[in-house]
């Protein structure tokens, strides 16, 4: 019998997928396929889940968009949660935006366009998720969602809901409290921006685009920057330095148009980014003496 099927007694089957292919799922295009894939629409949904999979010592997953993630080549044998339709609401209240923590960055950037609201302008090309950017503080151009996050509704280790003001949530570079506990679920987040002029607003918005579509590899399957930035260095540069611009395993290449990118040309292995990486990390670190930290999160297989 499958050891997912008392799920079905739980939530409603509509929400679960056996053997889901992982790289429909996240932005790199790689990975194996997930033994259970469960797409919660309400909180009560997600504490069955977790409390299924506790009770019967399965592995789960929460992932958002599947950006700055790559699943193992021989996939998840586990429970893996996306959030579904039921966390994509969005309020606003004068200069506060509520997001649920399924709804996209851009999308949320949008809905602060609309209401010429000034400060989530930075997450205008994020491809991640409220979730996913509170637990990784996500960042672009100078600003990081830390600096305009109020407060964060999640699940604790009981599965209780609860509040966390910004201040306890450990925001650090590409860090939060988040990363730290998996057993700490993001659902949604409270913005506290400021009123602003659209059309500088709007201006600042395209600036942001047209650069991300100038200098980033994005006609390509791709997982956001590789690397975390070293204090007092540019990723791109030493890459670039290094010798390593195009460099290729497998079906992985360091982009030649930014080469803090790794990009999968086609049919490209989870077993590739992880020797690119590696590789990357060792020419980096002989040449220069600096180490250069993954930003990219691998789950499934043997871990």
């Amino acid at each position: 019998m499958n050891k997912y099927t008392e799920l079905e007694k739980l939530i409603e089957k509509e929400k679960i997928k056996y053997d889901e292919d992982m790289k429909k799922h996240t932005t790199i295009r790689i990975g194996g396929k997930a033994s259970c894939f469960v797409t919660p629409t309400k909180i009560d949904d997600i504490i069955k889940v977790v409390d299924f999979a506790k009770q019967n010592n399965i592995d789960y997953y929460i992932i958002g968009n599947g950006s700055d993630l790559v699943v193992a080549d021989e996939g998840i044998d586990g429970i893996v949660i996306r959030f579904g339709s039921g966390f994509d609401t969005i309020k606003v209240e004068n200069n506060t935006i509520e997001a649920y923590a399924g709804n996209t960055m851009p999308k949320v950037s949008q809905i602060a366009r609309k209401n010429a609201l000034t400060g989530f302008e930075f997450a205008c090309g994020i491809p991640g998720t409220v979730g996913g950017g509170i637990r990784m503080n996500a960042g672009a151009y100078g600003s990081e969602i830390s600096s305009i996050v109020d407060e964060i509704t999640y699940l604790n280790e009981k599965n209780e809901v609860c509040m966390m003001k910004k201040e306890d949530a450990k925001f650090s570079y590409r860090h939060s409290i988040f990363c730290e506990n998996k057993n700490l679920i993001v659902l949604s987040a409270k913005f506290v921006l400021e009123k602003g002029n659209l059309s500088q607003i709007e201006e600042k918005m395209n600036e942001y685009t047209v650069a991300r579509k100038q200098k980033q590899p994005i006609e390509y399957p791709n997982a956001g920057s590789t690397f975390k930035r070293p204090t007092g260095y540019f990723v791109g540069k030493l890459v670039q330095d290094a010798g390593l611009r195009g460099y290729t395993i497998g079906g992985i290449q360091v982009s030649e148009k930014h080469t803090g990118f790794l990009i999968n040309k086609g049919n490209a292995t989870c077993k590739d980014v992880k020797q690119i990486i590696k590789h990357i990390q060792d020419v980096v670190y002989n040449k220069f003496g600096v180490h250069l930290e993954s930003e990219i999160e691998f789950i499934g297989g043997k871990e």
